[in-house]
């Protein structure tokens, strides 16, 4: 229709249509005056358009007539505009009527430069209008085609290319549902063209050529990846379980997952691709060439690894922190520079929204409840979102530090809640020592506490030794049956008379370390030290604990016999180079953000830990009390020194027990009768002479003065002065 349209009014020019025709010809040039001219080339524009023209919009299906009204609109709108700029020009109405009467009010009000500035600008957007084109659009095109020839330019003159194209791994779902997205395998992304040095092109790989995701589940195959121990890869999703019995108690009867809550929420990290090129573009300005990998959403932070370019040394990279935290708007972030078992560069960076990581979702996961350990408990989610558990068997013993507040204990309670889903009394027993009297007291009552909690400075020391004696009384038993460890022991026993002599795991933990080493220091540290040796092949291990991370309570010797350790937020460099050995923890961001550094790893790990309440604390407190008479009432392990109640009364502990060569105390030290001799004969006492002459250590030649003064041999202290001797050579022949 419209090219007849063309045609007619070409032909009426012509004077080739008659009467009809002049008379359309004498009214099309009066209302449009030079506009006659060009209404053949419009209509047949427009039909031309609706012939062979193709634009998005048609793919919409339902909304196809937007598109004949977009080229009508755009048609007259260039039809108007085009009169405007006539009748600016030309005189005596060279626009027509409808020139006039369309641009007169903008000459009176705007002038001539303003109208004419108006009616181009309405000139060119009628013809976008018109070929439904957006501006946008055509540059995206012309980028496009121009990045696909830099492509072919690259790959001609590159002899390698990449293999592994960039992949986002794994996403957390903005839907607010227990879901995470992860890229699908079944569309790989494009692989990525390498130039001379080895730099990928990232543009193209990344950000022109997204991949697709898919919706999963959490629980899948995905997360399974991310356990502690390498486990066989299984299609499909993990089977919730109500229960996780210990596989060495199949009467065990845990307290059911219901008393704890679910994960509710999902982080959110903010633009990744935006920081992603924040990121690279940062670096590039220091010199730096990198490819940026995959990104990892946990529940904290967000994890961007990225592959220097070769030659760059990674120390540049750590030094530019500052910069990239700057740039990013983002503190604190950790730079991990290798990956562990990556040949990647990790930047992390803390998350807009946080998300909480509950107890529940890692107890319910078949890892854990497959686990061959008695010890296995839950720690939380590392920066890929995956669950992360760990053996105290294979530890052996537990180091716990940070600062108020970090979450140390959220993540005993973890640990605490996770072995009594896995362990019965007849399993496992407890000796909980709290000074601060207010973390572990709420255990009090539970079948696997060997004793109550305690709370004093005295009776944690017993109990410490008592842990001795039991350790050697437990290694005398394994050399009568010949056994290794406790696990061969047990098996061994069970064939015989499981009832009677099976050895039951111990776990001491200590909420706060810093209290007793303040008030028994040499005490403390001899006992753990002794226990951190030698326990561990007769299943008693230590889970330590204290919010002082200084030199005075972690001292030399309890670092090099506790080699796993936890590291929660500090306040400084220095006391992160306590608890691990080196920096990092003064850039954790609490609330249960910490560092692990296991026994058989280089490097610590980043974890962030579950989240407990306490009220899911009582509920399962109170079920486990309840079912004390099931289990059986709480009995204690019997050595021969008595039981731990009887120990934790006594105020000495004969000579067998003592782990310190210089902790003779009392009357039977077997050095008294030298010390007095040596006393009189030099006509003078201190500790430093018995220290000399004995070869003793400070504290035993101070409690040989004591005993000494007692016995009326030498007087009190006179501050530095030497003791006064009261006894004379020849009455000391009558003793």
């Amino acid at each position: 229709m419209f090219l007849a349209g063309a045609a007619l009014v070409a032909l009426s020019f012509f004077n080739l249509t008659g009467r009809g025709g002049e008379f359309f010809y004498n009214l099309t040039t009066l209302i449009f005056g030079w506009g006659y001219y060009v209404l053949p080339a419009v209509f047949a524009a427009i039909g031309i358009i609706f012939l062979f023209g193709k634009s998005p919009v048609e793919e919409l299906g339902e909304k196809k007539k937007s598109v004949f009204f977009h080229t009508l609109f755009g048609a007259g709108l260039f039809l108007l505009t085009l009169l405007g700029l006539f009748e600016l020009f030309g005189q005596n109405f060279q626009g027509g009527w409808l020139g006039f009467l369309f641009a007169y009010p903008f000459l009176h009000f705007f002038g001539f430069w303003a109208a004419l500035v108006i009616f181009a600008a309405g000139f060119l957007i009628s013809v976008l209008i018109a070929a439904n084109v957006s501006p946008r659009d055509f540059w995206q095109k012309r980028e496009t085609v121009g990045e696909e020839k830099i492509i072919q330019e690259e790959a001609a003159e590159s002899e390698v290319a990449s293999s592994a194209p960039i992949k986002a791994l794994p996403f957390f779902s903005p839907s607010g549902s227990d879901k995470i997205i992860e890229a699908r395998e079944s569309e790989p992304a494009p692989p990525q063209i390498q130039n001379e040095t080895g730099r990928g092109n990232f543009v193209t790989s990344f950000f022109s050529n997204p991949p697709v995701f898919e919706i999963k589940k959490i629980g899948s195959e995905q997360e399974e990846k991310g356990v502690e121990r390498e486990l066989t890869d299984e299609e499909g999703e993990f089977e919730t379980v109500e229960s996780a019995a210990s596989p060495m108690e199949d009467d065990y009867s845990p307290p059911s997952l219901k008393f704890l809550d679910e994960e509710r929420g999902v982080p959110s990290s903010g633009d990744i691709r935006a920081n992603a090129n924040i990121i690279k573009r940062t670096l590039e300005n220091f010199g730096i060439d990198v490819e940026m990998g995959e990104v990892n959403v946990g529940p904290t932070v967000t994890q961007y690894t990225l592959k220097p370019a070769q030659g760059i040394k990674l120390s540049r990279i750590m030094a530019l922190q500052n910069d990239l935290a700057l740039a990013l708007a983002a503190h604190p972030i950790r730079i991990e520079a290798p990956i562990p078992g990556r040949s990647l560069v990790g930047i992390e960076i803390p998350n807009k929204i946080a998300s909480l990581v509950r107890l529940k979702n890692l107890l319910e996961i078949e890892a854990f409840n497959e686990a061959p350990s008695s010890l296995t408990f839950a720690l939380g989610r590392d920066v890929t979102g995956s669950p992360v558990y760990a053996d105290l068997g294979r530890m052996p013993h537990l180091l716990i530090a940070g600062s108020t507040g970090s979450g140390k204990s959220v993540c005993i309670h973890d640990i605490i809640i996770s072995f009594l889903y896995r362990n019965s009394p007849k399993v496992l027993k407890f000796i909980f020592i709290d000074p601060k009297r207010v973390e572990l007291s709420v255990y009090n009552g539970i079948p696997h506490l060997l004793s109550p909690v305690i709370t004093e400075g005295r009776k944690a020391i017993n109990a410490l030794r008592w842990a001795v004696g039991e350790m050697e009384r437990r290694y005398e038993k394994l050399e009568q049956v010949g056994a290794r460890d406790i696990g061969s022991y047990n098996s061994k026993i069970n064939g015989k008379n499981p009832q009677d002599g099976r050895l039951p795991y111990i776990v001491i933990m200590i909420d706060e370390l810093a209290d007793l080493m303040a008030a028994f220091p040499r005490e403390v540290e001899g006992s753990i030290v002794r226990l951190a040796q030698m326990a561990r092949a007769v299943g008693i291990h230590l889970i330590v604990s204290t919010q002082r991370p200084s030199v005075e309570v972690i001292t030399g010797l309890i670092k090099a016999n506790i080699t796993s350790r936890i590291a929660f937020q500090v306040a400084s460099q220095i006391d992160s180079r306590t608890i691990l050995d080196m920096a990092g923890a003064e850039k954790l961001l609490g609330s249960g953000d910490m560092l692990f550094l296991s026994a058989d790893s280089l490097k610590p790990r980043r974890i962030q830990g579950s989240f407990l309440t306490e009220q899911e604390i009582k509920k399962v407190v109170e079920y486990m009390k309840n079912a004390s008479g099931i289990f059986g009432e709480s009995g204690e392990v019997q050595s021969e020194t008595g039981g731990l109640s009887s120990a934790l009364e006594q105020k000495d502990f004969p000579k067998e027990l003592n782990f310190d060569d210089d902790s003779g105390q009392g009357g039977d030290d077997e050095l008294y009768l030298q010390a007095r001799k040596l006393v009189v004969e030099a006509g003078k006492a201190s500790a430093s002479l018995l220290q000399r002459r004995l070869r003793i250590g400070y504290a035993r030649a101070a409690r040989l003065l004591d005993m000494l003064e007692e016995e009326g041999v030498i007087g009190p202290g006179d501050g530095a002065k030497p003791r006064e001797i009261l006894v004379s050579k020849e009455e000391y022949g009558e003793y």
